[in-house]
């Protein structure tokens, strides 16, 4: 099947998807972005994905390129151009075509840019069965990481450093020692005593959309909670780890900077939040 995209009012062929040399999301990273997951056929956690984005937009004093229920419509047409079951769209909006200056400028049309991919698996086997690595790294971000920009070197340089050491993810760190988010994901851990832990939203992380669902899952199941942050030495010592994201769910991490995660394999709470996340979005609305 042809692979479709959208830019700006145009449905086209992928490869002939372009914008303008002067967009500002080329320039200056002047855009924000989402990535919305297909899974079964639905959107998961669309609703939340549309309101961060929207709140981004605002943080930036960025307009919509068109009204949220029109955007969401050119979701729903792209994903069906693309027969998309199982897969991801992902979205960006920038502040549009201008001549390069650091202001902003006066009349420019926000560029509005769509891509869809196709996936065959949202984890691999082994994956779920041993878990996976994740090496730490100090957070060289800026100070606004709860505004969903595309000015992504910082993470690009910390998943690469992940890669090169054979770790999935990398786990920024602050200076005080303590775990922010993965460079893709928000990072979690579960106590010997059996208690969820994240780090509360603030402009230190990205608020994860399914970071929340997770949030919302855990409490009906009766799981405790704490949103606080911890530091590299309580995730080694802690029952478990994993990490969220739209295309992860709950994916568990079993070793840290090489040392073992509790028992060395996948826990039990993660497991659990992981299936109640897919029945979760299983049954979200439909694309």
């Amino acid at each position: 099947m042809a692979r479709w995209a959208y830019v700006n009012g145009r449905y086209l062929p992928h490869a002939q998807a372009t914008v303008h040399v002067e967009d500002r999301g080329f320039q200056f990273a002047d855009g924000v972005y989402e990535v919305v997951t297909i899974l079964d056929g639905r959107f998961a956690d669309l609703d939340g994905h549309m309101e961060r984005l929207g709140r981004s937009l605002a943080e930036l004093r960025m307009d919509w390129p068109a009204a949220p229920r029109v955007v969401e419509r050119i979701l729903r047409e792209l994903a069906r151009r693309n027969g998309l079951v199982n897969g991801s769209i992902y979205l960006q909006i920038t502040r549009g075509v201008a001549p390069r200056d650091f202001k902003f400028p006066a009349n420019a049309k926000p560029t509005l840019v769509m891509t869809a991919k196709r996936v065959a698996a949202f984890a691999k086997p082994e994956q779920l069965e041993q878990g996976v690595a994740v090496i730490t790294v100090p957070d060289i971000r800026w100070g606004r990481r709860d505004i969903k920009t595309v000015g992504l070197l910082a993470p690009v340089l910390a998943k690469q450093q992940a890669a090169e050491s054979g770790a999935y993810e990398a786990w920024l760190v602050d200076s005080d020692g303590t775990v922010t988010e993965g460079s893709s994901s928000n990072a979690w851990i579960v106590t010997g005593a059996g208690t969820l832990v994240t780090r509360p939203p603030s402009h230190a992380i990205l608020n994860g959309i399914t970071r929340l669902s997770l949030l919302r899952l855990a409490a009906e199941r009766g799981i405790p909670v704490e949103e606080r942050p911890f530091t590299v030495e309580e995730a080694l010592s802690a029952r478990e780890a994993f990490v969220s994201s739209a295309g992860t769910f709950a994916l568990p991490v079993t070793r840290i900077d090489g040392r073992p995660v509790g028992d060395g394999k996948p826990g039990a709470v993660t497991m659990a939040l992981r299936q109640a996340y897919l029945d979760y979005a299983k049954g979200s609305t439909a694309a």
